[in-house]
Formats: C-alpha cells, sequence, structure tokens
C-alpha cells in the first residue's frame, strides 16, 4: 500500500463506481421529495402555474442541485468545502419567493422578478464569502450542539407527517396502512443495522425505500403510471421563463433568505466534519459559502431557486459511515440525470409518503444525535452554558411547533421566527455572544473551548 493510500482521509477515498453508485442513489432518494419536489410544487401553486411549467421546475431544481453538490463536494479552486455535504433548495426561501412573485404578478413575470433577486443575492454571496469564514470563533461546541439538535428536533414533526401520508388529501395519521409502512420502514432499517455491520448495513435505507415501495406496488398502494407519461429528455435551458428582472426591494428580501441559509450551511458543515473527524477552520466556512453563492446564481440562470447544504442528509451519512465526498459527487450526477431524464424522476415519485416517512424519522433523528454528541463535549457546570442551550432548544421547539407565531412580529422578525431552526440558531449564537464574549462574561471558566471560547480550531487534514 503506498503512503499515500494510506495517509487518505476517508472523506478522500474514491470507492469503486459500484459502490459510489448505490450509495449515491441512496443520497439522492433520501433528498428527493422534500429537496427538489416540494418546494417547486409549492412555488407553482402559489404563482399559479402550469403543470407544464411545474414540471420545468422540477427538471431545473434536480439538475442544479446536482451540480451545486458537485461544487460544495468535489470543490474548485477555493470554492466548496470538499466535505460529503449535498445541496438542496432551502426551504427558508419558500415564503419570500412566493411574496415576490405574488407581488410582481405572479405567474411566469412574477418568476423572473424571484430569479432577478436570486441571480444578484447569490453574486453578492460568493463576493463576500470570506467574511462569513471570521464568524467560526463564535460557533464552539455549545452553539453547534444547540443548533444541530435544533434541526434534528425541528426536521422530525416533518418526517412524521409525510409517515402518516404527506402533506394534502394523502395525510391521515389513523391510518393503520401509513403506521405499517413507516414503522416497517424505520424497522427494516433498525434491523439491518443490528444483523449486519458490513456493506448491508450502509445501504440500509435504500433497502428499506425499494422493499417499502415494492410491497406498497403489489398491494397496490402505488403505481408507476406517472413513468409512462413522463418525457424521455426534458432539458430546461437558461432564463426558460424570460428574462429575470431586477429590483432592490425582492434583492434585500431575498438576502434575508441567504442570511439564514448561511446559518444552516454553517450548522451542516460543523456537523458533518464531526462526523467525519475533520476540524473545521475559517477558510472551510468561505469555500462553502462561495459554493452556496455561486450555485444560488446559476439555480437563477436555470431556473431554480437558492440553494443550501441539505442537513437531512447529513443523518445518513451519520446512519451509514460513509464518509467519502465523492459518494455525494455520485448523487450529484444521478440528480442530473433525473433532471434530464424525467422518466427516471418519475420512478422515485412513485415511493408512497409512509415509506418516505419511515426512512425520515430515522435519518432526521441521527442529526439531533450528532448534536446531542457534541453537547457531551460543554461544559455544564458553567450555567451560562445550561442556559443557552435551554434558550435556544426552547425557542427552536416553540416556533416549530407553533409557526404562526411569525405573524405576531413586523415582516423582517418574521424571517427568523419563520424557521424553528433558523431562531433556534439566531439565540444560541446571540446568547454566546453575550455571555462568552460581551463584558465580563468574556472572560472563560477554563480555556477549554466547550465553555463558548475563542480557542481557533485546528486546521483540517488534507490537501485544502
Amino acid at each position: 500500500m503506498s503512503t499515500e493510500t494510506a495517509e487518505r482521509h476517508p472523506v478522500d477515498e474514491k470507492l469503486p463506481v459500484g459502490k459510489l453508485a448505490v450509495y449515491g442513489f441512496q443520497h439522492v432518494l433520501a433528498f428527493f421529495a422534500g429537496g427538489a419536489i416540494v418546494i417547486p410544487i409549492l412555488v407553482a401553486s402559489a404563482l399559479g402555474l402550469t403543470n407544464a411549467q411545474l414540471v420545468h421546475l422540477i427538471s431545473a431544481a434536480l439538475l442544479t442541485c446536482g451540480i451545486a453538490s458537485i461544487v460544495q463536494s468535489v470543490g474548485f479552486w477555493k470554492v466548496g468545502v470538499r466535505l460529503p455535504l449535498l445541496q438542496g433548495v432551502a426551504f427558508a426561501a419558500v415564503a419570500p419567493m412566493i411574496a415576490i412573485g405574488s407581488a410582481a404578478g405572479g405567474g411566469t413575470e412574477g418568476l423572473r422578478t424571484v430569479y432577478g433577486a436570486i441571480i444578484i443575492c447569490g453574486i453578492i454571496t460568493f463576493l463576500v464569502a470570506h467574511l462569513f469564514g471570521k464568524i467560526v470563533r463564535f460557533f464552539p461546541p455549545v452553539v453547534t450542539g444547540s443548533v444541530l439538535t435544533i434541526i434534528g428536533l425541528a426536521l422530525l414533526p416533518v418526517a412524521a407527517t409525510t409517515a402518516a401520508g404527506g402533506e394534502g388529501p394523502g395525510l391521515d395519521p389513523g391510518s393503520t396502512k401509513n403506521l405499517a409502512y413507516a414503522l416497517g420502514t424505520l424497522a427494516f432499517i433498525v434491523l439491518i443495522q443490528k444483523v449486519s455491520k458490513k456493506f448491508l448495513s450502509t445501504i440500509g435505507v435504500l433497502l428499506a425505500l425499494v422493499i417499502g415501495t415494492g410491497v406498497a406496488w403489489v398491494l397496490g398502494d402505488t403505481n408507476f403510471s406517472e413513468v409512462g407519461k413522463a418525457s424521455v429528455v426534458g432539458v430546461a435551458g437558461p432564463f426558460q421563463f424570460g428574462a429575470p428582472h431586477f429590483s432592490v426591494g425582492p434583492v434585500i428580501t431575498m438576502m434575508f433568505v441567504i442570511v439564514i441559509t448561511a446559518i444552516e450551511t454553517t450548522g451542516a458543515v460543523f456537523a458533518v466534519s464531526e462526523i467525519v473527524d475533520r476540524r473545521v477552520k475559517e477558510d472551510d466556512i468561505s469555500r462553502a459559502m462561495r459554493a452556496d453563492g455561486l450555485s444560488v446564481a446559476v439555480g437563477g440562470v436555470l431556473n431554480s431557486f437558492p440553494y443550501t447544504c441539505f442537513s437531512e442528509n447529513v443523518g445518513l451519512v451519520r446512519l451509514t459511515r460513509v464518509k467519502s465526498r465523492w459518494v455525494i459527487a455520485a448523487a450529484g450526477v444521478i440528480m442530473m440525470l433525473l433532471g434530464v431524464f424525467p422518466k427516471f424522476a418519475a420512478v422515485i415519485t412513485a415511493i408512497p409518503a409512509p415509506v418516505l416517512g419511515g426512512a425520515s424519522l430515522a435519518m432526521f433523528a441521527m442529526v439531533t444525535v450528532v448534536g446531542i454528541e457534541i453537547l457531551g463535549k460543554v461544559d455544564f457546570n458553567d450555567h451560562r452554558n445550561s442556559m443557552i442551550v435551554a434558550a435556544s432548544i426552547g425557542i427552536g421547539v416553540y416556533v416549530t411547533t407553533q409557526p404562526d407565531v411569525k405573524d405576531a412580529v413586523p415582516e423582517w422578525a418574521g424571517n427568523i421566527l419563520g424557521s424553528g431552526i433558523t431562531a433556534g440558531a439566531v439565540t444560541a449564537i446571540g446568547l454566546n455572544l453575550i455571555f462568552h464574549h460581551l463584558g465580563r462574561g468574556k472572560k472563560q471558566v477554563d480555556s477549554a473551548p466547550a465553555d463558548g471560547g475563542e480557542e481557533p480550531l485546528p486546521a483540517l487534514s488534507g490537501d485544502r
């Protein structure tokens, strides 16, 4: 074995093509519905777009998600954090995009204004990405652990809703059939982890989704009729809906979204670095944000939406223990193919919501587990740390369970209270600043970074 191979970090390991394809496809299935389908549907419905236009949006989202994931995981120059992080459409952008598009007249006219704001914000993010790297010292374990715990707790209700049949007319929490599909899928994943410590355990989620969908097909609870209806090839070119419109107001609104997604991306970077045992340094956050900015701008050109590191897939990295960033690159290639060949995408849409929800329960809970693991490094003898964790998780759960609370505050504050993840993260970051960086709180109880202190994080290993 060569020295280079012996010293290669698992993140940089280039697996055989077959494994890359299987592991990458598993990430795509885990991401597919929430990361590329739901948001285009919500935006298209709110702006009054046709079904044909919705198909364009979904194809564009898949294509751009693939490009963005490759940029983030593989990287080039000073772009991309080069960790196993998959890029998905940011949920935080939904309400602002609908508001911007509706104010501009709805339909394709509204979309053109949305895309104008997205392109400008992507360019701005790329240009100022180096500034985001300066915030690394404000993310000690007490903050990152709190944020990741909140992310997991905020995502679990989404998984539960999906397990109960999904949003809309399919939602039926009292359905024995939905319960059986969801718990059966979850039980299969747990069983695979118990009986196999090798290859099968790393594709447990994929097997559960395939078997669950197969059972549903046999019982007549799903079908593949949409496969026959879908086009063989469907590539949406740049500016499919016309030239973008640029306006100051929408750009300002969208910049709020970018700040929110920056927090989510930073949390995801810290989470996956903990899982793969690589420490984060200042330049890594800057690289991640440049990739985000580039992806957002490209998304606007290719008729898609703002992107962020998808925390849902962080849970899958933890669950499977497959750390290679090239798996995410493979997932990116698969998503691009799905965007170009709609028939392939139509096959995946046949996965029943309860089956996907059962798998999501395991993956999203794993995000919480990572947060708890990080919080285990925190000195809770210092009451300030206890208060940071308690208040941030409390606020995060409050906003998650009562989303209409945003209606009680001005619109600018509603952008923060529109998401439990954002509200909890802002609380954790703010309280850490107040307790550990301002006034007498700046004096540390001890030298451990778990106290929320300013001890620099060591550089990542490997060539950067």
